[in-house]
């Protein structure tokens, strides 16, 4: 008996290493012939095939070993390593072509596309049980959508294959015509409305897709397609659109604000009522963000590769305790003493000159010139990074699952697309207000502007979701990103103690001085690899590129 399990586990491996993963050579439509790895046995049994779905499970990306995360590539960090640093040599200042832009994220995607059509092309003329059926076909196009959605904010419309394509059978007919933006995002939320009812409110286990799951997702996307870069004539039915999405996620009353921000990241807490979409870890084979991203030289000692550190415009759009900008002269804030009677996020995100890490007084290095020995900004990141897994390098200690979708999210997202249709309505208050006060911020104040509620809502979202690699969609899908990165030199603070003891502050530009450059007329879109285009010829390249 055993040996006859270790035998289908053996076969089972065999085909989803040959059919799923992801490698190095993959290129957009680069299928294995059916008859290869279509084994009938795997299946037979509802087991056998979970099997299959968990691997699609499990390509999903996500952050947790990334030492260039996404969050590089906007204004709220930059890396300061001199190696393996995309962002700083090649994003940041514009230089990304078909021929040296990221392969993986297209070629990643459509390689997932195919194993959830195999899955369901597959599944659905077994006779399974009918409910596992519903169920788990439900699962596979929700994540079938979301490595679509991913596609479609990237690179706008792109083809849209629902079947197993194979050459052999079928030969170049294989190869597609790129959808258009507007019948990719239809795509995307049919699916999603179609699958909303065979999906429960809670997952029978850790990770699978809920209701919840497939209305943020669904909420995400018509939030982007409302947003400036898709919606220029401003259609406010489209910001209606998801803010009633959103609100079906709130009145699921399955969700609520996890109450210590700061904890909420580490894997004591995974699978929290906050979590909608989570990434699954397992520790031990699970994350190193704490020896890539975390503070670098702690009591002495090389902690992290230090790859992404904060910039002083993050750090800047966090509030006082008493819920005002620093800008605001009411506020009380003291450029010469800036890191006191600011809100609780900031203590818990960031790990500034003055704060305490590992249970060392951070002196970080004044001179920001010389980042080996301290932060390309003056800051390091706290958030996310859990003290008792602070090991150097690749150590995957960490089990954090990472979230996708989280609650504090939804409600600013409602908050966002309400405003954008009907003003500072009492319902968008009381959604930012919700976010508020788990950092102990007061309520928003009465008889705000339109604009001045969107100001704030833009400023708690970049605070609120900082590096959980949002700010760089929401840049392009506010076109933000031409105003905000275009032509502009990204700071951090100098630091400097005095003959008599104090220090002065000083801002100054960022360690490497990257001049940033962003072109509106091509960059709010990605460029398709040269590989697929020159694998399939009916492909058409984005814009100016």
């Amino acid at each position: 008996m055993k040996s006859n399990i270790t035998h289908i586990l053996q076969r089972i491996s065999l085909l989803v290493a040959l059919s799923f993963f992801v490698t190095a050579c993959t290129d957009y439509l680069d299928v294995t012939p059916k008859d290869r790895v279509s084994d009938d046995y795997v299946w037979e049994s509802a087991s056998s095939a979970d099997l299959i779905l968990n691997e699609i499970y499990g390509g999903i990306y996500a952050p947790i070993n990334e030492t260039d995360p996404i969050e590089n590539f906007s204004d709220n960090a930059i890396n300061p390593m001199q190696y393996n640093a995309y962002s700083r040599s090649t994003y940041n200042i514009g230089a990304y072509t078909p021929s040296n832009t990221p392969n993986n994220i297209w070629s990643g995607c459509y390689h997932y596309i195919r194993a959830c059509n195999l899955f369901i092309e597959n599944v659905s003329v077994t006779d399974f049980n009918e409910d596992w059926k519903k169920l788990r076909l439900a699962e596979a196009r929700f994540l079938r959508a979301y490595y679509y959605h991913q596609l479609w904010m990237q690179y706008g419309g792109v083809p849209i294959i629902t079947n197993v394509l194979d050459y052999n059978t079928q030969g170049e007919q294989i190869f597609r015509e790129r959808n258009t933006e507007d019948e990719t995002f239809d795509f995307l939320v049919d699916e999603l409305q179609q699958i909303e009812s065979d999906l429960p409110k809670i997952a029978e286990s850790k990770g699978r897709v809920t209701q919840g799951a497939a209305l943020t997702l669904k909420a995400w996307c018509e939030l982007f397609k409302a947003s400036p870069q898709r919606n220029p004539s401003n259609n406010k039915e489209r910001w209606a659109t998801a803010a009633s999405t959103y609100k079906k996620v709130i009145d699921l009353d399955v969700y609520e604000l996890f109450p210590d921000y700061e904890s909420l990241f580490y894997d004591d807490n995974d699978n929290n009522k906050e979590y909608i979409f989570s990434k699954q870890v397992l520790q031990g084979t699970g994350g190193s963000r704490e020896g890539f991203l975390g503070p670098s030289w702690v009591n002495g000692s090389l902690m992290s590769w230090n790859g992404s550190v904060p910039t002083q415009e993050l750090v800047d759009s966090y509030v006082m305790e008493n819920g005002l900008p620093i800008t605001d002269p009411a506020s009380g804030y003291d450029p010469q003493n800036p890191y006191v009677n600011r809100e609780k996020r900031f203590y818990q995100s960031i790990c500034y000159y003055g704060s305490t890490w590992l249970g060392e007084y951070m002196e970080i290095p004044s001179n920001i010139a010389e980042p080996q020995g301290g932060s390309a900004t003056g800051y390091y990141w706290r958030k996310t990074i859990d003290p008792k897994y602070t090991v150097f390098g690749y150590s995957q200690l960490s089990g954090a699952d990472w979230p996708f979708f989280r609650y504090a999210e939804v409600l600013l997202g409602y908050a966002e697309a309400l405003n954008e249709a009907n003003g500072p309505t009492p319902e968008v208050y009381n959604a930012m207000n919700q976010v508020r006060e788990r950092s102990d911020l007061p309520e928003l104040e009465e008889g705000l502007t339109q604009d001045q509620m969107r100001a704030s809502i833009y400023r708690e979202r970049r605070v609120e979701l900082a590096f959980e690699d949002k700010r760089w969609l929401d840049l392009l899908r506010l076109k933000l990103a031409e105003s905000m990165i275009n032509g502009y030199v990204l700071h951090g603070m100098q630091i400097e103690k005095q003959d008599n003891g104090t220090l002065t502050y000083s801002v100054v530009k960022n360690t490497f001085n990257i001049f940033q450059v962003f072109d509106r007329d091509k960059h709010y879109l990605l460029p398709i690899p040269q590989r697929a285009m020159d694998k399939n010829d009916k492909l058409v390249q984005n814009p100016n590129y």
